[in-house]
């Protein structure tokens, strides 16, 4: 029997860090991305509501697949199975680039 494999990415947007759970992770065809989908969020079975999960929810609502630049993924794990998906508020005003855009290929100017 195959076994479900579930992964949790965890990636930095707009200032937040974002931990999301997907059923796939792979290289993307366009270079630097990382795809991620099959996003899983947790049944709505209980009566208290993270606002955070529910504010992914609602970003990723009808999203298929999903190409992230690869230097904004901090880490990819593989789990056993699936916990809360949630958003942190990232560092502000530090010098680790949360504030800073920066380019992942600049080709020559000839």
């Amino acid at each position: 029997m195959a076994e479900k494999h579930i992964y949790k990415v965890t990636l930095v947007n707009h200032e937040q860090i974002f931990e999301v759970y997907v059923k796939s992770v792979y290289q993307g065809e366009l270079y630097g991305f990382v795809v991620i989908e099959g996003f899983v969020f947790d049944e709505k079975s209980t009566l208290v509501v993270d606002p955070s999960e529910e504010k992914l929810r609602t970003e990723f609502e009808g999203v298929e697949r999903s190409f992230i630049p690869a230097h904004k993924i901090i880490r990819i794990d593989q789990v056993q199975r699936q916990g809360k998906a949630k958003i942190v508020e990232g560092p502000k005003g530090q010098a680790d680039g949360f504030n800073k855009v920066s380019m992942l290929y600049r080709p020559d100017k000839n």
